[in-house]
């Protein structure tokens, strides 16, 4: 192994996945020179085994549904999806897990790639191992940025690796469709691939050992969903975990703690994750390898003047979107310190505060039908202390719900601050919704007082009408 000469840049990130591309970029955007290291392809674990090869799995799925609800369509649409088409059509979305292109875009942003393995070596130093034997050493003048994800977690199962079960990756990325398929946990990528395989023809059992399912959001948010799934086939089972896991030949043997024997061809665990810094040197710089970073709003590691921890690595919200959000504060935050800002913007809403991890995360599940969520949910708000109302209204009573679907099923709830008359949260489940989970996040962000809502006149006849059914309702419970 040989050793280049030290390579001195503003701002070094480990991890070319979206968070740590926009930390580059936003370094180069404010004029600093920037280095970014992967250890896999460039784009990381959204462009490749998790958002966008998920959701082009999903899109066929959701677009057959929404049509066998619609008058003079449903007719043409009764046939299986063609699978093979599907995962090609998968596999364009992720360039073949190919990062060419990717590789492009960061060049032409002016940020140099390391290809290799990236580890801290004491403070705003990093050494990167290449594929070929090559050293190189890498110091940062102003920060470094941890942005490596996360990998999901198996259970502590005898044999279980012996088992080969599928994890996010192998659920986004096989090229062919299992006859029987367990899913074991109720979370968003348990009912998203669920939803997905049983589409494509897989028979879907899946298992959750809580009560049910999608449990961080509204509770009826995961009954809508159970109730779909159970209509398309698949088998849901709840207060189930998984005692054992086998391999009998091709087949794989689960049983159940309620004392079930299920046989399949795969089984997917979709039972949470862990952060990837269990081997990026954190234990040179004081910090315990494996840890979840811990990070203020400006998203520096606690203790350092120089560490910075964006995206899944900090626990604070594991959503590509807002992993690339805290990539905009960070690198605001960044460059404002390199300037030497005496003071930056970090009271909530600033420029240099991630403010929304905590109070108006985003989230839309593309099942069917959709789910999505910004904020608190009545749970959360209620433990946090808040002095909260929550409205409810049946989206089938809307108008543009019963013209976008026949038996159109679907219900919104918004979380009212009685304090402030403000909204701490909105949950909105039915097909289409996604679409209006940002007028929900503008809504919540912007603090929009309930009284000045009764201006923004939704179009009729839309879905989007559920704001005004919202309203009402709100004015009715007074």
């Amino acid at each position: 192994m040989t050793e280049t000469e030290t390579n001195v840049y503003d701002v070094v990130v480990l991890g070319a996945g979206p968070v740590g591309e926009n930390v580059a970029d936003r370094a180069r955007a404010a004029g600093l020179s920037a280095a970014i290291v992967e250890s896999e392809l460039v784009g990381g674990e959204c462009s490749y085994w998790a958002c966008m090869p998920s959701k082009a799995l999903l899109r066929p799925v959701i677009a057959r549904a929404d049509a066998r609800k619609v008058p003079g369509l449903r007719q043409a649409v009764q046939g299986p999806l063609d699978a093979a088409e599907v995962l090609a059509h998968r596999n364009y979305y992720t360039s073949d897990w190919k990062d060419d292109g990717q590789v492009q875009w960061l060049e032409g942003v002016g940020v140099d790639l390391y290809r290799g393995h990236g580890r801290l070596d004491g403070p705003r130093r990093v050494t990167v191992e290449g594929p070929d034997g090559e050293r190189h050493v890498l110091t940062a003048r102003h920060a470094v940025a941890v942005s490596t994800g996360t990998r999901a977690v198996l259970p502590d199962l005898p044999g279980i690796d012996e088992v080969k079960p599928w994890t996010s990756r192998e659920a986004t990325s096989a090229q062919a469709v299992p006859g029987r398929l367990v899913v074991v946990g109720g979370g968003v990528v348990g009912v998203e691939m669920a939803t997905a395989w049983q589409a494509l023809g897989s028979q879907v059992t899946i298992l959750v050992r809580g009560k049910g399912l999608l449990p961080r959001m509204e509770p009826f948010a995961g009954e809508l969903v159970a109730e779909a799934l159970t209509e398309a086939g698949a088998d849901v089972r709840t207060g189930a975990s998984v005692e054992s896991v086998t391999r009998e030949g091709g087949t794989v043997v689960v049983t159940t703690s309620t004392g079930d024997r299920i046989e399949a061809d795969e089984i997917l665990f979709a039972t949470g994750r862990a952060p990837r810094t269990d081997d990026v040197g954190l234990e040179t710089v004081g910090l315990t390898p494996g840890s979840w970073l811990e990070v203020d709003d400006s998203l520096r590691v606690t203790g350092t003047d120089w560490l910075y921890g964006v995206g899944d690595v900090n626990h604070r919200a594991l959503l590509t979107h807002q992993g690339k959000y805290q990539a905009r504060i960070a690198g605001a935050a960044i460059a404002a310190r390199a300037a030497g800002v005496p003071l930056l913007e970090t009271d909530p809403w600033g420029a240099h505060s991630a403010t929304a991890d905590n109070a108006a995360v985003p989230q839309v599940v593309f099942t069917d039908p959709e789910a999505g969520s910004v904020g608190l949910s009545l749970a959360e708000a209620e433990q946090a202390g808040h002095h909260v109302r929550a409205v409810d209204v049946d989206l089938s009573t809307v108008a543009g719900a019963g013209l976008y679907a026949d038996g159109y099923r679907g219900r919104a709830r918004m979380i009212v601050d009685l304090d402030t008359e403000t909204l701490r949260g909105v949950t909105f489940v039915g097909p289409g919704v996604g679409e209006l989970i940002h007028s929900a996040t503008v809504a919540v962000v912007g603090e929009v007082p309930v009284n000045r809502l009764w201006h923004a006149v939704p179009s009729y006849p839309t879905v989007s009408e559920v704001w005004l059914r919202l309203l009402e309702a709100y004015r009715d419970s007074k």
